[in-house]
């Protein structure tokens, strides 16, 4: 910090003067830092106008525009941060935040919020707005007839409930007499253009009502080192890093129903870190194979241009490297229905639950070479969305591997109508990308997915690719020495052919790095025994672990297997703590609040 270097000969201020304020800045955090220095610039300005306590009480009141984010993957937070630097270059104080470190009974002072979210599964919150999410919906949201607001979504509209946690929150603020500025958006993946045209027009409607709460001269937010919000790096996912595969190896067995792959990528000399619990995006082709015969069934040529975000390119590339073609959503079928004109596609799209159904049984690509028709390159290219990075999470530590990135892939492989499909990343880095060869890559920082200090233990949940942030949990507290106890739950169908990580696990556990490591193989007996059930089985173990302060991990599907691990931790609390299933509840709620209870679900 700035401040660790001030002397009273440098500044105006005494020795003891810088002391005091060296002591003060240290027990802030940074919204409170923006927040003094604010009010002394302030300050300044009014000294010899209208100096007292009249001046210090309008600077203090002077109108802040709250900005929340709600983000699964990142998408919400950077969203935000763009809304933020706008604001601020309008002059406007803007506080931004984590909706998960927000506290609900701030929402009845507050006069400007604007919140940004994305949705999760089957239309719920992501993770770190669950407890905001249950605010609004229970007995103790206040009435908000002096909140203006606007809500911004995000989400994927592949899912039935697109952009749900967004409408949940815009109508609870109008419910509660809130006044909406702008319209909620609903935006999909290619949210970027629709978002910042939407930023435009809300803070249009809230610049005048701020211009005049601000009687007094507004507290400019002014960054202190040290006191930004996120993570600084050259690269991002709007400017990756060019870095190289060095490491693909299948990590199951010959005859195992799934194929798993340790990957590895080089970061050498690029600068880029990451911390356990972070996720890697990674940018991909897809399939020639699949980009020929989609040309052969529309009938056009492949070097035939097309124009994609003002910049020409072939339609060949562009469905290489800018299209997507594995994913399926609704709007595909529904605009490539009309370009074709095919009546049997226009009906299905008419029929919105047939239309999910047929989705989930097909790729992007497969409506096309199932419904060959006849349409310009352009149509096809503007029926198509852009491809989405891949978000996997980390399965290494940098404080192990240095400069490397470990990745646990799942690879995405049936056959269906004739021929195999591969999922587009995970086909891309286990089929078409070879050791060497060069891959898109970008770090997505996930700060409610963190290990706490290195004496508190800790309780790991992760069946099959689920198991990969933990891999790095343990790299970082093996290598930092940590006394705090380590425990694991891992699943997956076979001992002899799916035990990720085997011989690493087995180490840990030799040294004690490992305090337990409990298994659930899935097939191996008659009666199918899942993660839950080992859980279940040492529930008074658990529950004194959780007792002595244990912060609990759950990485993999959230679609079911989370959900089942939820109910097993309610179970023990009511069967192991005593308590009422509403109380159990409440307790993992609480959990939840104090990051004790974290998920990195997919």
């Amino acid at each position: 910090m700035l401040l660790a270097s001030l002397s009273a000969q440098a500044s105006p201020l005494s020795a003891e003067q810088v002391k005091n304020l060296q002591a003060l800045v240290s027990q802030l955090n940074p919204i409170q830092q923006a927040w003094v220095s604010g009010y002394l610039a302030a300050a300044a300005q009014l000294a010899g106008q209208q100096a007292g306590p009249v001046a210090a009480a309008q600077v203090a009141e002077a109108a802040t525009l709250t900005i929340l984010y709600a983000s699964q993957t990142g998408n919400a937070k950077g969203v935000a941060g763009k809304i933020k630097a706008a604001a601020e270059q309008q002059g406007f104080a803007v506080q931004l935040l984590d909706i998960a470190s927000y506290k609900t009974n701030a929402l009845a002072k507050e006069k400007f919020l604007i919140i940004v979210t994305s949705t999760y599964g089957e239309g719920e919150p992501p993770e770190s707005a669950v407890s905001f999410h249950k605010f609004l919906f229970g007995k103790k949201a206040p009435q908000l007839q002096q909140l203006h607001y606007a809500v911004l979504g995000l989400g994927d509209s592949s899912y039935e409930y697109f952009c749900q946690t967004a409408l949940d929150f815009d109508n609870k603020l109008a419910a509660f007499g809130a006044t909406r500025l702008q319209p909620v958006a609903l935006l999909d993946v290619d949210y970027e253009a629709p978002a910042s045209e939407w930023q435009q027009q809300a803070l249009a409607q809230f610049a005048p009502l701020l211009t005049a709460a601000n009687t007094a001269p507004s507290a400019q937010v002014i960054a202190w080192p040290g006191a930004t919000d996120g993570h600084h790096s050259l690269y991002s996912k709007q400017n990756p890093l060019l870095a190289e595969l060095s490491v693909n190896q299948k990590i199951t067995g010959r005859h195992s129903s799934k194929d798993v792959r340790h990957i590895e990528i080089s970061l050498s000399g690029s600068g880029l870190t990451y911390q356990p619990g972070d996720a890697l995006g990674v940018y991909f082709q897809n399939d020639p194979a699949l980009v020929n015969a989609i040309l052969t069934a529309t009938g056009i040529a492949a070097a035939t241009e097309v124009t994609l975000d003002g910049a020409q390119v072939s339609i060949e590339k562009a469905l290489t490297e800018q299209l997507e073609l594995t994913q399926s959503y609704p709007s595909f079928v529904e605009k490539y229905a009309a370009a074709t004109g095919n009546a049997a596609l226009q009906q299905l799209a008419s029929d919105k639950a047939a239309l999910r159904e047929f989705l989930a049984q097909h790729q992007t690509a497969d409506v096309v070479l199932q419904f060959p028709g006849s349409l310009s390159a352009q149509q096809l290219a503007d029926s198509l969305r852009k491809q989405q990075p891949r978000l996997y999470s980390i399965a290494s530590s940098q404080a192990e591997v240095g400069e490397e990135v470990h990745l646990t892939v799942g690879v995405v492989r049936y056959d269906a109508f004739g021929h195999t499909h591969l999922g587009g990343a995970s086909g891309f880095l286990a089929e078409r990308l070879a050791e060497g060869q060069p891959v898109k890559v970008f770090v997505e920082h996930n700060d409610n997915f963190r290990l706490p200090g290195h004496d508190t233990p800790v309780i790991m949940i992760g069946p099959g690719t689920g198991i990969a942030p933990f891999r790095a949990f343990l790299q970082e507290r093996d290598n930092a020495g940590a006394t705090g106890q380590n425990w694991l739950f891992f699943g997956n169908p076979h001992f002899t052919q799916d035990f990720l990580y085997q011989v690493e696990l087995q180490d840990y556990l030799k040294r004690g790095v490992l305090s337990k490591l409990d298994v659930a193989f899935s097939r191996d007996q008659a009666e199918k025994i899942y993660v839950q059930h080992k859980l279940l089985a040492k529930g008074a173990e658990v529950w004194s672990w959780l007792e002595q302060g244990a912060h609990l991990y759950i990485c993999g599907d959230g679609s079911k297997m989370a959900k089942d691990v939820h109910q097993a931790l309610l179970q023990i609390a009511q069967q192991f703590g005593g308590l009422t299933e509403e109380a159990a509840a409440d307790y993992l709620e609480q959990l939840r609040e104090h990051k004790r209870y974290q998920k990195d679900v997919y």
